[in-house]
This record gives structure tokens, C-alpha cells and sequence, in this order.
């Protein structure tokens, strides 16, 4: 852009607080929070123990990698239609905001009265790399759970009222998956190890999936509590 002078001025940059997606305090939550959820003992971590203890740490690490990609498909999915609720339909809001905010609650619940969750089964069997990504891969898209849990956790971090609610969705989702991948591989590389340290130690898997419980009971409350902006 030209000034009247002849001069060339600078571009009109935009104001500081409109180039932040999400809030810097809700986001450092989000990570917290993400963190309790993905170091608790679940199925995502079982398989890749599993596949790590019976078929060496690059199965384990294969897996990881798949799992976190059939997450990826659930966060994709949820980021669009999220956006698309939050702005066209009060009543499906209400709908997806109260199915989750059970969902949540009913998670929670259930990690508490949850006995002897952690049962490894080792069983070797010959399955090449393609079959252990692919079947990780499968694990979570596969599961309207999982697309679920997403449609009800990742709009509590989002702030409805930026106008870029597919974009701080998409950045959540991307988040969750990265800290995923990272605790996962470690995970798959170190599965004889954890493993072994998990089946002698129950009570350190209870106390993380007791903590995760209430952790998603809170999520539900909130969730039930949120109003559509």
C-alpha cells in the first residue's frame, strides 16, 4: 500500500490478541490436563505394551504410531463437526453437550470401581510391521467411543466467541496427539520394562486410573454446566 507521499507504507498488522488461538492459560490446562488422560493405563497403552513385549520394541513403537493416527482421524472429525453445531444448532449443542457430559462422568466412574485393569496378554504370534500399524490404526477408528470422548472433551478448551472455533480445534486435537505420540513411542520402545514394572506394581495403575477418573468426572460436570456462545 502506497501513502499519498509516494512512500510505500507498512501493512495494517493485526492486533496481538486476534494472532493467539487459544487462551495461553485455558491451553496450558488443555496440556495438564491431557497429560493425567494419557499417562493412566488404558487400551491404547496395553496394546502397545502387548505388541512391544511379545514382538520387540519396533512393533511396540509401530503401533504407537498407528494408534495416534487413528486418533488423529477422531480429532479431524470432531473439529468439523463441532464447528459446525457451534454454529448452527442450539438444540444439537444441547444434545452433544449432555451426551458427552455423561460419557465423561460414566469414564470417570467406571476407572474408579475398575478391578485388575491392567492384565497383559503375551501371547507370541508371527504379524509383520504393515499388519501391527494398520491394526492400530483400526484400534481407534473403529471406536464410536473414542469419537466420542473427543466430541465431548475438546470444546471445553475452546473459546466459541474468537470465530476460529475449527481452528483452536484442530490445534487441541493436533496437541493431544503430538503429547500422545510422544508418550506412546516411549511407551513401545520401553514396553518390556514398563510392562514388567506395571505387573509388579498394580497399585501405581490403580492410583493413575484413579486420578483419570476424576479428572473425567470434573470434565463431565463442566461440560454439563458449559453455555453455548
Amino acid at each position: 500500500m502506497w501513502s499519498r507521499y509516494g512512500g510505500r507504507t507498512s501493512p495494517t498488522r493485526p492486533p496481538l490478541e486476534r494472532c493467539i488461538v487459544i487462551d495461553p492459560a485455558k491451553f496450558a490446562i488443555f496440556i495438564t490436563v491431557s497429560w493425567a488422560l494419557i499417562i493412566a493405563p488404558g487400551p491404547d497403552m496395553l496394546y502397545v505394551i502387548t505388541r512391544g513385549m511379545t514382538h520387540g520394541k519396533k512393533a511396540g513403537m509401530l503401533s504407537a504410531i498407528g494408534v495416534i493416527c487413528g486418533i488423529l482421524v477422531h480429532t479431524t472429525a470432531a473439529a468439523l463437526g463441532l464447528t459446525l453445531i457451534f454454529q448452527t444448532s442450539a438444540f444439537a449443542f444441547l444434545i452433544v453437550k449432555y451426551l458427552g457430559a455423561f460419557y465423561l462422568i460414566y469414564l470417570g466412574i467406571k476407572s474408579w470401581r475398575e478391578k485388575n485393569f491392567f492384565n497383559l496378554q503375551t501371547q507370541p504370534s508371527p504379524v509383520s510391521s504393515h499388519r501391527l500399524f494398520w491394526q492400530g490404526v483400526l484400534s481407534n477408528v473403529l471406536n464410536p467411543k473414542i469419537a466420542i470422548f473427543f466430541l465431548a472433551f475438546l470444546p471445553q478448551f475452546v473459546d466459541k466467541g474468537s470465530g476460529q472455533v475449527t481452528l483452536q480445534l484442530i490445534v487441541l486435537g493436533l496437541t493431544f496427539a503430538t503429547l500422545g505420540l510422544i508418550f506412546l513411542l516411549t511407551v513401545g520402545y520401553s514396553s518390556g520394562t514398563i510392562g514388567t514394572w506395571m505387573t509388579r506394581h498394580p497399585q501405581y495403575a490403580e492410583l493413575l486410573e484413579r486420578i483419570s477418573g476424576g479428572i473425567l468426572i470434573g470434565l463431565g460436570v463442566r461440560l454439563a454446566l458449559t453455555e453455548r456462545q
